[in-house]
């Protein structure tokens, strides 16, 4: 399955989630005018007749039909008013939810060597597979083996691991469990995750008023004991509700927990990193219990069970250890894995990758690579990762010089990085274009970061760009918004605008000013402006500044390509290529539902790819679009040593 099917599916599963959960409710409400329809019976007795035992049928002679309206309407809003405040809670994605478990935010510049590793290892998938690098948090207080992923969508996800997983797995088998929470990021399971959290809430709280009626009640006689078991009552709908919202999430949750197996060891191409993880559970003494209260809120969406739950097998939300070791790698031998396990201990640096040195770099932009994919085989790229790409990622990390990777761990000089990858040459425009920038400290470290990227190739700057994100995401909203103002000034200050350029700023925007999650409207019929006009984005970009004729040929054919794809035939609609309506296109655009975007990425590879080839600035571009429209793109040209493309 694709990128996009993997989201559709998932949005497929959330609807699926609803109407069972909406069966629940159901269930519960007629269990709650049980109660008051008994409860109303009991004391009516009590007041006539005390001596008489009402027949069943009471409940239907005796009790106003109100009273079970009144009852079904209160229980219902009582569930949806919990369950969206319990949403409304998670606005902020993964960090909120990474806050519930009191998990802490691990800087970009941190000197732990455990959480060093855990960055690196991080980087290298994000970097590997396109996607932004994840905020990276640590449970502290949790000495077992767990991690998990969450957040509303890919370019805001965070992953959290416990201290025993920072503590008691190798780099090997930290790299399984890491990519095993990726998959969850590429398949769309976060935001089903996040809402089940919500919905689960408002069924459970029916079943925490009954605790709370039981414990209130004071007395003897009849009054008193009609409340406790009145109380009881609601306490065990509460939890039959809870039962059934566990037998739903436990039933998706080990599908999707095997396939986030399968994926690991697809993207790492070592089994032995996940199935040594899974193994390193058995032995350790907490295994995967997570002691935080709010564990069995979020146990389908840790990486190993997060609770102990009766009726095992039933209501676990993870299959068996030792199945989930058998699938993964079949001929997985536990005594010879273990004799030749390595202690994990980490040394300050040991993880850091060596820089080459500095070598003579090439600028590529123009150099074409011959592209034997068709349209619906470029797009089947989003959202992939494998091992290959994760080599070529930690060798486009290693070609980083040291100061540059130092630079970028901490807010100022990750703005100042930023700054000067598109600076201009030579040094007298570049000086010029500093003189915009309001802010002299900032200009005057992207001055000095200037030599360090200067030698850098396009293939670079997107990566550089995700390596940036966490620390510029870490300041507060006014240094935000005063960085993307010299970013802007920084674009224009030379009154041209490349279409480069342009998407860099688009992107930082996307990411760091405030915006509400999107929600999925349109489709590529009913935007065929916008489309034209990102169409006509890449298609210029991929045509070269050669003779007029020639120029007018190519950028026809690579525009005639891609409309064929997109279904629009002849009837192009005009687009006129300018920064507003470019930027609102791509704010549209990345609002459409997932087999709507493939139809869209599909159509951008026919006309980016329309001669047979195409160029890193191409690839750079096309990828740079993805990151914007939430359609991550792994690096399409890792055959290219980074190592050459760096000064």
């Amino acid at each position: 399955m694709t990128f996009f099917e993997h989201q559709r599916l998932a949005r497929r599963n959330t609807i699926v989630m609803v109407l069972l959960f909406a069966l629940a409710v159901i269930a519960v409400v007629l269990a709650v005018d049980l109660v008051l329809g008994w409860l109303y019976v009991w004391y009516y007795a009590e007041i006539v007749d005390p001596r008489a035992e009402p027949p069943l049928s009471a409940l239907i002679d005796l009790v106003p039909p109100q009273l079970y309206a009144f009852g079904a309407a209160g229980t219902a809003a009582l569930i949806l008013l919990v369950s969206l405040f319990n949403i409304v809670r998670l606005a902020d994605g993964g960090a909120a939810v990474a806050r519930m478990v009191g998990a802490r935010l691990v800087p970009p510049d941190t000197a732990d060597p455990h959480e060093r590793r855990l960055r690196n290892v991080i980087e290298e998938m994000a970097i590997a597979s396109g996607v932004r690098v994840p905020a990276v948090y640590v449970m502290d207080a949790e000495r077992g083996i767990n991690a998990f992923a969450a957040g509303w969508d890919v370019s805001g996800a965070v992953v959290a691991v416990t201290r025993g997983t920072l503590e008691t797995l190798t780099r090997d088998e930290l790299q399984g469990v890491v990519a095993h929470e990726f998959s969850h990021i590429l398949n769309g399971d976060m935001r089903l995750n996040i809402r089940m959290i919500g919905v689960l809430a408002g069924i459970v709280f029916i079943g925490s008023i009954g605790e709370f009626v039981m414990r209130g009640a004071r007395g003897d006689g009849k009054g008193a004991g009609g409340i406790v078991l009145a109380g009881l009552a609601l306490f065990v709908i509460g939890y039959v509700g809870l039962f059934f919202a566990r037998l739903i999430k436990s039933a998706i949750s080990r599908q999707r927990e095997f396939l986030a197996d399968a994926s690991s060891v697809q993207f790492t191409r070592n089994p032995d990193g996940i199935a040594g993880a899974l193994d390193q559970i058995k032995s350790a003494p907490a295994g995967t219990l997570i002691a935080n209260r709010y564990a069995e809120e979020m146990s389908h969406m840790f990486f190993g069970a997060a609770v102990r739950i009766r009726l095992g097998g039933l209501l676990d939300t993870h299959p068996p250890l030792d199945e989930r070791i058998r699938r993964v790698h079949p001929r997985f031998q536990l005594a010879e894995y273990r004799g030749r396990r390595e202690t994990p201990v980490v040394k300050p640096g040991a993880d850091a990758r060596a820089s080459p040195g500095q070598q003579k770099g090439r600028r590529s932009g123009d150099i074409a690579t011959p592209w034997d994919r068709t349209p619906a085989q470029s797009a089947a790229l989003v959202g992939t990762l494998d091992a290959g790409k994760i080599d070529y990622a930690a060798r486009l990390l290693a070609a980083l010089p040291p100061p540059l990777q130092e630079g970028l761990r901490e807010a100022q000089g990750a703005g100042g990085v930023v700054l000067a990858l598109l600076l201009a040459e030579p040094e007298a425009a570049a000086l010029k274009q500093l003189q915009a920038i309001a802010d002299r400290e900032l200009a005057e470290r992207a001055r000095r970061a200037a030599p360090l990227t200067r030698g850098l190739d396009l293939a670079f700057h997107l990566p550089v760009i995700d390596l940036a994100l966490p620390a510029l995401k870490g300041t507060p909203e006014p240094a935000k918004k005063h960085f993307l103002a010299a970013l802007e000034a920084l674009v224009y200050a030379d009154r041209r605008v490349s279409l480069h350029e342009f998407v860099v700023l688009t992107l930082l925007r996307s990411q760091l000013a405030p915006r509400p999650r999107p929600t999925e409207s349109g489709t590529i019929g009913g935007l065929k402006a916008e489309a034209a006009t990102v169409l006509a984005l890449v298609a210029h970009a991929g045509t070269r500044a050669d003779a007029t004729g020639a120029r007018d040929a190519a950028l026809h054919a690579a525009l005639r390509a891609g409309a064929e794809v997109l279904g629009f035939g002849e009837d192009l609609p005009a687009a006129p290529l300018n920064l507003e309506t470019a930027r609102g296109a791509l704010e549209t655009l990345r609002r459409l539902a997932p087999m709507q975007k493939a139809i869209l990425m599909k159509g951008l590879f026919a006309a980016v790819t329309v001669d047979g080839t195409i160029r890193v600035a191409e690839a750079g571009l096309m990828r740079l679009v993805g990151a914007v429209l939430d359609c991550p793109l792994p690096p399409l040209l890792e055959s290219i040593d980074p190592a050459t493309l760096a000064a």
